[in-house]
Parts: C-alpha cells; structure tokens; sequence
C-alpha cells in the first residue's frame, strides 16, 4: 500500500510539472537528492559499523545477557503464565534490551524466536495470545535509551548537535511504552469480562 502512495505522489508531481512545463527544476530535484543520498549513506555506514560493533562486544561480553537478568522481575509480571526460565522469556528479554540500545537488526531475530516460542505455549493456534499481543505492543513501543540509527543519520546529515535528540527520545519513547502496557492491560481485563 505504501508503495501505491509513492508511486501516485511521484507520478503525480512529474505529470504536474510537466502540465506546468516545468520539467528543469524537477530533473535537477533528482539529481542533487540521488548525490545527498549516496553522501548521507556512506556517512551513515560508518556511525553504524562503530555502534554495531560496540553492540557486539557488549552481546559477547555478556552485557545485554546482565541487563536482560535485571529486567527479567518486571517483565516476568508482563507475562504472566509464562515461565521465567522459558525460552520465549530468554528471547523476549534480549529482544527488549538490543531495542533499547538501538539494535534493531540484532533485535529483530530475538522478537522472531520469542513469537515461535509463545506460538508453542498458545493453545489456540489460529490466534494470537494475550501474551503475544502484549510482546508486539511491548516491542511497537519499544523503550529508546540511545536512538543510534536516528543520531547516525543526523551525523551523516552534517548536524551540529546530533545526540540533541536523546533526551526527547527517551521521554517520547517511555510514554509510547506505558501507553503500550495501559492499553494492553485494559484490553486484557475486557477480555476476561467476556
């Protein structure tokens, strides 16, 4: 769908500017983004290789593995009925901590194998589980301490400040995350009324 919208907004300007006879402008449109976009994304490539290589000595050192011990109590109560041992727990937990440091590539394989192991633990297969559903919502929301793909860009892009944004970050991202958890916590109760 996504794709239909770009297509009709790109259509759609060069058919106006061409009933405006204005092609020049938008030719020049083109080349000059094409040039930025190869420059922010060389730019980009190297702040990602750094932080993702930091990410990958605190996964090895056993950083992330510590933090996701810590959390394990309160998202235990998240959860309920599932086994703070288990291993969707295990995946749920490293899912969470790479997002909060802005990992979402090494996140993406954690939420991948929780969802197979609560899929195991669901007793009606056709539907989600209320604990799967509070993992997506948990995981939508995901808590931002160090927003690394957004400061990357903003590097990339030339920003004076490029870490400005961390602090709004973390604030817009622990109210995404509550909100998450409030509304999935009154879906929840509705649902055992019924």
């Amino acid at each position: 769908m996504v794709n239909v919208v770009w297509l009709v907004l790109i259509v759609g300007g060069i058919v106006m500017s061409g009933l405006h006879h204005s092609m020049m402008p938008v030719t020049e449109a083109i080349f000059s983004g094409t040039e930025k976009s190869v420059e922010i994304a060389f730019g980009f490539v190297g702040i990602m290789a750094l932080w993702l290589g930091l990410a990958r000595i605190a996964e090895e050192s056993g950083l992330m593995r510590a933090i996701s011990r810590a959390l394990a109590p309160v998202v235990s109560r998240l959860f309920p009925g599932i086994p703070a041992d288990h291993l969707a727990m295990g995946n749920m937990l490293m899912n969470m901590v790479a997002n909060m440091f802005g990992m979402g590539s090494a996140a993406t394989p954690f939420g991948l194998k929780a969802m197979e192991e609560l899929q195991k633990l669901n007793d009606v297969k056709e539907r989600a589980s209320s604990n799967m559903i509070t993992f997506i919502a948990v995981n939508t929301a995901s808590l931002s301490l160090v927003p690394a793909g957004v400061v990357a860009l903003r590097v990339a892009a030339g920003s004076k400040n490029p870490t400005v944004i961390v602090g709004p970050t973390v604030i817009a991202t622990a109210f995404s995350m509550v909100i998450a958890i409030s509304v999935d916590r009154i879906f929840r109760r509705m649902q055992t009324r019924n």
